[in-house]
C-alpha cells in the first residue's frame, strides 16, 4: 500500500451511503492517534458549558472515578465505530449511552452541542496537527455519521452538514461558556488523569495540555494563560509529528480505541452491556430508532 491509498478508496465511496465505512477508515487507519486526542479535547470542551460541567461534578463520575468514566466513554463510542449501528454490540452500546443520559435532566440543546463537538473539534484538530486535512467528502461522511448517532440517541433538530454542526457549536459556546466551580473540579480531574498516564512527566504533560486550550476555555475555567513560548513549542512539536507521520506507510490493520494504552480499567476484557453506570433516578431508555427483533433491540 502507498500513503494515499486509503484516501483513494474513500473517494470511490458515497459519503451519504457509505458514511460508516469512510468514518471507520478515518478513525482507525488514517488518524487513530489524532482522533483519540481530538475526541478527548471535544469532551473536555463541553465542561465549559456550566449546565454540563455542573452535572458531571454532581454525579462525581469524572472527579471520583475519572479513569473509569474515560474508559467507558471511549469504549462505548468505539463499539459503534467498530461494529456499526445495526450490530448487537453497536445497539447495546447505544442503549447503554441512552440509559445513562436519560437518568438525568439533560436538555436537548446540551446533548446536541456535545454531538457537535465530536464533529467539529476533530476536523479543526486535523487542520492544525493532522498529517493531512480532511476532504469535503470526509467531512460530509463525519457529519452523517454523527447525525445518525444523534438520531439513535433521540436528539432532535440535528444539524445536517458539517457547516451546520460548526455554526451550531460556535453559537452555543458564545452563548453558554462560563465559570462554574463544579466544572472547574471536573476540568482539574481530567487534566490530572491525562497527565498521570505519563508518570514523572506528568507536570510537563499537564502544561502541554494547557497550552492546547484556546482562550475561551482558559477563561471559562479561570486558568492562567500559558506562556507564549510554551504554546509555540507544544504546537510546533505536534506539527513536526504530523510531518513525520506523513512519511510513514499507511496503516494496514485498523486500530480501535479499545487498543489504546490509555484504556486501563479492563485488563481482562469487557462486555459492552456492562460498561458505564446504572443510575436509577429516572426511567432508563433504549435506542429511539426502530430495529428488527433481536436480543439487543
Amino acid at each position: 500500500m502507498r500513503r494515499y491509498d486509503w484516501l483513494r478508496e474513500i473517494r470511490r465511496l458515497d459519503p451519504e451511503r457509505d458514511f460508516l465505512r469512510i468514518y471507520r477508515i478515518i478513525a482507525t487507519h488514517e488518524f487513530p492517534w489524532d482522533l483519540t486526542r481530538a475526541l478527548e479535547l471535544a469532551l473536555y470542551r463541553t465542561y465549559a458549558v456550566p449546565s454540563i460541567g455542573r452535572l458531571l461534578a454532581e454525579t462525581a463520575e469524572l472527579t471520583d472515578r475519572t479513569q473509569k468514566r474515560y474508559d467507558d466513554t471511549a469504549l462505548l463510542l468505539d463499539a459503534v465505530v467498530e461494529h456499526g449501528f445495526d450490530s448487537e454490540d453497536g445497539r447495546t452500546a447505544i442503549r447503554r449511552i441512552n440509559q445513562m443520559h436519560r437518568s438525568y435532566d439533560i436538555s436537548n440543546e446540551d446533548m446536541r452541542y456535545v454531538l457537535c463537538t465530536f464533529v467539529v473539534v476533530p476536523k479543526r484538530w486535523l487542520d492544525e496537527y493532522g498529517w493531512r486535512r480532511l476532504t469535503a467528502p470526509e467531512r460530509h461522511a463525519m457529519a452523517t455519521y454523527y447525525r445518525t448517532l444523534g438520531r439513535h440517541m433521540g436528539i432532535t433538530e440535528l444539524p445536517r452538514t458539517y457547516e451546520d454542526f460548526e455554526q451550531c457549536l460556535d453559537a452555543y459556546e458564545e452563548a453558554h461558556f462560563g465559570w462554574d466551580e463544579g466544572a472547574r473540579r471536573v476540568s482539574d480531574a481530567t487534566l490530572d488523569l491525562m497527565a498521570g498516564w505519563y508518570g514523572p512527566l506528568a507536570p510537563v504533560v499537564r502544561g502541554a495540555s494547557m497550552a492546547l486550550l484556546d482562550d475561551s476555555l482558559l477563561d471559562a475555567f479561570r486558568y492562567e494563560r500559558p506562556k507564549p513560548a510554551v504554546q509555540k513549542a507544544v504546537r510546533t512539536a505536534l506539527k513536526l509529528r504530523a510531518k513525520a507521520v506523513r512519511l510513514l506507510p499507511p496503516r494496514r490493520t485498523p486500530h480501535y480505541a479499545r487498543q489504546n494504552p490509555e484504556i486501563k480499567g479492563y485488563p481482562n476484557g469487557f462486555r459492552v452491556a456492562e460498561l458505564g453506570t446504572f443510575p436509577t433516578s429516572r426511567p432508563t431508555g433504549t435506542c429511539p430508532v426502530p430495529h428488527g427483533e433481536g436480543p439487543a433491540s
